[in-house]
Formats: C-alpha cells, sequence, structure tokens
C-alpha cells in the first residue's frame, strides 16, 4: 500500500474544533486563484469552526480569520488531519 489519499474538506469537515492541513488545491480557473489570494494553501494549518445546519456552507478559521465556504468551493481543497497539535488560528512566534 502507498500513502493514504487526502481527504476533500467536506469529509474532513467534521465536529468544530478539528484541525486539518492543506494538502493541494485543485483547478487553475479564477476560483482556484481566489481561494489562494485568501490563504488558502498547501501547508496552511486550518480550523473546522462549525457548520450549518443543512451542513452548507462551513466556517473556517485560518490565518487568524474565519472564513465562510460553500461546499463548491471547500471542495477543491484537499486535506489531511492536522497531527502535529499546530494550531491553526494563531500567529508565528
Amino acid at each position: 500500500h502507498g500513502p493514504a489519499q487526502p481527504r476533500r474538506r467536506e469529509e474532513a469537515a467534521g465536529p468544530g474544533g478539528q484541525s486539518v492541513r492543506i494538502v493541494a488545491v485543485d483547478g487553475g480557473d479564477a476560483i482556484a486563484r481566489r481561494l489562494d489570494d485568501l490563504g488558502l494553501r498547501t501547508g496552511v494549518d486550518v480550523v473546522v469552526l462549525r457548520r450549518a445546519p443543512l451542513g452548507d456552507p462551513t466556517v473556517f478559521e485560518l490565518h487568524g480569520y474565519q472564513l465562510c465556504l460553500r461546499a463548491s468551493e471547500s471542495g477543491r481543497v484537499r486535506v489531511e488531519p492536522a497531527i502535529d497539535g499546530a494550531d491553526a488560528g494563531g500567529t508565528a512566534g
């Protein structure tokens, strides 16, 4: 078996407070560029804060701010669990 494939954010967006790390952002169009402008880049830690009652949209925290994304946008972001205990909402020392 090879390394586990990263899950899409919808699958990883579980209970509030869950931390994930971005491993890729799919696409090369205007939406993918906008996600990059918003700070959604490979290696960034993100905290899933909460989901709307019907599951869409979801609120995330990264780089010290909160970002609300619809599933059609967050579905482009592939993530893995952030297991090193990094605080995605914090700032660098």
